[in-house]
């Protein structure tokens, strides 16, 4: 089992970095072969709206982009996996720029013909996987814990967006407040949250294969 972690922070040792890392970690210590990709190191251009990774190749399992970058590897390794953990702080009570990059550039796993404008894509052979994969999400905020439903809801809805036509279920969702002056106690016991995460992920996608 391989389970990808995505950083959508700049701050690859950030707070946001180290709960995505302790999710890891809690899926490594399940037995899963984990992968953390910064998305600041990776090279990910912004989507040009032209339409041709969707409105091409309905063969494909990962649409064509013209764009020349580090995007079409990270898919084909994304298709491999069992499980992914998205971690992102809020940036303007949303993800980041380079979370919503690599969440556009996804558009790529769905086709829509032609003839079929306007209406909602579908997804490319083998990408829709019966919910036998799964994922976690974490986002950190300033704004304290009870603001959760304002600054953090949002961020995991863009992060589950693409979920619903992969037909991938949200294991759990960790937002963590107040990051500017979290308590070291507290920020022990979302780290403690954040791996029971991890292994959580790998227990529940091996429930789904039985």
């Amino acid at each position: 089992m391989k389970i990808l972690g995505y950083l959508g922070s700049p701050r690859v040792k950030g707070l946001t970095g180290r709960l995505l890392q302790s999710t890891l970690d809690g899926a490594a210590s399940s037995g899963a072969e984990v992968k953390r990709i910064d998305l600041i190191k990776c090279s990910i251009k912004f989507c040009m709206g032209c339409g041709n990774c969707y409105s091409k190749n309905p063969e494909l399992s990962i649409g064509v982009c013209p764009l020349k970058d580090d995007m079409a590897g990270i898919l084909e390794e994304y298709m491999q996996a069992d499980g992914y953990v998205y971690a992102s702080p809020t940036y303007d009570m949303y993800v980041t720029a380079l979370m919503k990059m690599f969440l556009e550039r996804k558009i790529a796993f769905t086709y829509k013909a032609k003839e079929d404008a306007g209406l909602f894509p579908t997804p490319r052979p083998g990408v829709a996987v019966n919910f036998t994969k799964k994922a976690s999400m974490i986002v950190t905020g300033n704004s304290a814990d009870e603001f959760k439903e304002v600054m953090g809801d949002p961020c995991f809805e863009a992060m589950e967006g693409d979920l619903i036509w992969e037909q991938i279920d949200t294991v759990d969702t960790l937002y963590v407040g107040g990051v500017e002056t979290i308590p070291e106690e507290v920020l022990a016991e979302r780290m403690d949250t954040a791996y029971k995460m991890g292994k959580r992920l790998v227990e529940e996608i091996e429930k789904s294969r039985q």
